[in-house]
């Protein structure tokens, strides 16, 4: 006899769904953390191609610092150009889009799904809470900040480090703060600079 995590029983065929559930589940917990020890290669285009043949798309002078963290990486594309600091987490299980000549620092979390905290059991099949995630060009974001669901970051915005971001950022816009808010406004507009090459085994 079956039974589900509240100890209900269940038959075969009520089972059989969480059953299979359960086995995917592992086979990415699996997957997640041989992608987190390819991480710790000190070599970026070895990297590069681990994350590329787990799903990610990473466009062409972009990079991932090491051991990055991550949730169904299939979900992730990043642009032309970017660079992705070391110990981040980018979250897949919606879609995340990272733009061009983007410069992500050290620890940054960003998130695209959520428990739902107004379901009676908290999560709940099919009621979690996924919104894609687009983090525009020219971006920058600080370390140590939180992207949550549902965000679009325009092109040119500044994150501080340590902001928490819960609403649309627009254009060229320096945001900072928990939650985050505006507190200036990027005086460049004309952005066209490339960030370079990314620091050897990092």
């Amino acid at each position: 006899m079956f039974r589900d995590k509240y100890g209900r029983e269940l038959s075969f065929a009520a089972a059989w769904p969480k059953i299979k559930k359960r086995l995917a589940n592992y086979w990415l917990d699996w997957c997640l953390m041989w992608l987190y020890w390819v991480g710790g290669i000190p070599l970026h285009h070895l990297r590069r191609f681990f994350y590329r043949l787990a799903g990610m798309q990473i466009g062409e002078g972009s990079t991932i610092h090491t051991y990055a963290r991550f949730y169904q990486p299939q979900g992730i594309k990043i642009g032309n150009d970017s660079l992705i600091g070391d110990h981040v987490f980018l979250d897949g299980r919606a879609p995340l889009t990272i733009g061009n000549h983007v410069d992500i620092a050290s620890q940054v979390l960003i998130y695209n799904s959520e428990h739902n905290i107004q379901e009676a059991d908290f999560a709940g099949a099919g009621k979690v809470i996924e919104e894609p995630v687009v983090i525009g060009d020219y971006v920058f974001v600080g370390p140590r900040a939180i992207i949550l669901p549902g965000v679009h970051v325009g092109r040119g915005a500044v994150i501080g480090a340590g902001a928490v971001v819960t609403k649309d950022i627009e254009d060229f816009a320096v945001v900072g703060g928990v939650p985050a808010v505006k507190i200036s406004e990027r005086k460049n507009r004309d952005l066209n600079y490339r960030l370079g090459r990314a620091r050897w085994f990092q």
